[in-house]
Formats: C-alpha cells, structure tokens, sequence
C-alpha cells in the first residue's frame, strides 16, 4: 500500500460511511475502490470491506442514540430471519462464485440500486405493520443478499422498513441495527476462505466509523440530499469500470 492508495481508501470510507448512515449504498464506492484502486479481487474486497461496515454500523447506532433515536428495540422482529438469509448468502458467494463473475455480478447490480438510492421512501409512522409471515420472508431474502453482496442493501432495508410502516429516521436507526448484526455473523465466512486484507480493512474500517457517526447525527438533522450527488456521480463511474466499458 502506498500514500495515494491509503488516502483515497480512507477517504471513501468517511464518504461511504455518511451515505449508509444516511440511505445505504456506500459500499458500491468503496469496494469498487479495493479493486480498482487497492488491486483486490472482487471477493477479497467484499470480505474486506465488511470490516468497514461492522465499525460503520456501530459508530452509527451510537450516533442515532445520541440524537435520541434507538433502532434496537424495533429491529428485533427481523433479526432473526436477516441473519439466517445472511449467513446462507455468504456461504453461497464466497464458496460458489469466483472473483470474475462477483465483480460482473456487482457491477449490474449498481444500477438498479442507484435508482433505488434516487427514489428515498417517504416519511411514515414509528412501527413496523406488516404481517409476521411477510415480515419474516422479506427480511430473510434481505439478509441473504446482505450475506452474498453487502453493498446497497442499506438502500433496501430502508425502503423495505419504509413500506412496512417506519418513517425515513427511524427506519435508518433499525437499519444500521441489523446490518451490524447481519455483518458481524457473515464476517467470520470471509475470514476463514481467506478472503480479507487486513491492511485494507483497517483503513476502510476507520474511515467508515468516522463517516457512520457522522452520517447519522446528520440524517436525524435532515442532511441526507447533501450527499446523493456525490453517491450518483461515484456509483456512475464506478459501475462503467467494473463491468468494463472503459
């Protein structure tokens, strides 16, 4: 690693940091970065930049609970079936797919996530009112992409959260609940198939608690369009790189 790379990895972690507190999608930025920039094969930078997330998601549930808005109690309904759709999807990508065809895979699915991330869901109420059956299937089918790809499924979470009844705020405080969860129990996959570069992960790791706990203070503030620009030009060019069309 050199300055350059150290820097501009550290740098889009803060970026990246701000935007998953916020709406999600961050990731697409920055394990975009560890390949292109850092030189990593698609795999190792997805298990690296889960290192990131896990300190993102805490630096973020802390910052949410210092403006007086806890996702905890809300998230518990759907902890259960993220994290078993987590841990299937993990297994699946980590041990089925080889670093060709995640870097392809990845780059289509920036697409449709970065219309998602154009569209945030409007505001509700405070409590999640889906059925339990639906509740438990969606959030399973999230968990397994979470598991598998990581990167945008803040985005879905938030617009899935929406549709069952929370408004924007606390959506994003459950949010970053469950994605600290979901991560911490989809890490240790990537970690045994030797498919984390430490040196990476420290970095990315700092920069996405800083930019986690700002992130949050600043959505509770109503600072989220500040950023969707920045994320829309960063997800446009990165997505041309990796599925190369320059």
């Amino acid at each position: 690693m050199d300055i350059g790379q150290i820097a501009l990895i550290a740098a889009a972690g803060v970026v990246a940091g701000v935007v998953n507190a916020m709406a999600g999608g961050g990731s697409l930025l920055t394990v975009s970065l560890l390949t292109v920039v850092g030189d990593l094969g698609g795999l190792v930078a997805n298990g690296t930049n889960r290192i990131g997330v896990v300190t993102q998601n805490v630096a973020s549930v802390a910052g949410y609970r210092s403006e007086g808005v806890s996702g905890l109690r809300r998230s518990v309904p759907i902890l259960i079936p993220a994290v078993i759709g987590s841990v299937i999807g993990a297994y699946a990508v980590s041990s089925l797919l080889s670093d060709t065809a995640f870097e392809r895979i990845f780059g289509i699915l920036m697409v449709p996530l970065l219309i998602l991330s154009l569209r945030p869901p409007k505001a509700r109420s405070e409590n999640i009112t889906w059925p339990t059956w639906l509740t438990v299937t969606v959030f399973f089918l999230i968990g397994a992409y979470g598991g598998a790809f990581q990167a945008g499924v803040g985005l879905i979470l938030v617009l899935a959260l929406s549709h069952a009844g929370l408004d924007l705020v606390n959506a994003n405080a459950v949010k970053v609940v469950v994605i600290a969860v979901l991560t911490v129990v989809a890490v240790p996959v990537f970690i045994l198939n030797d498919q984390v570069h430490w040196g990476f992960a420290v970095i990315v790791a700092a920069g996405f608690a800083v930019g986690g706990w700002l992130g949050a203070r600043w959505a509770v503030r109503g600072g989220e369009r500040l950023i969707r620009p920045v994320l829309v030009v960063a997800v446009l060019g990165l997505a041309g790189r990796m599925l190369g069309l320059y």
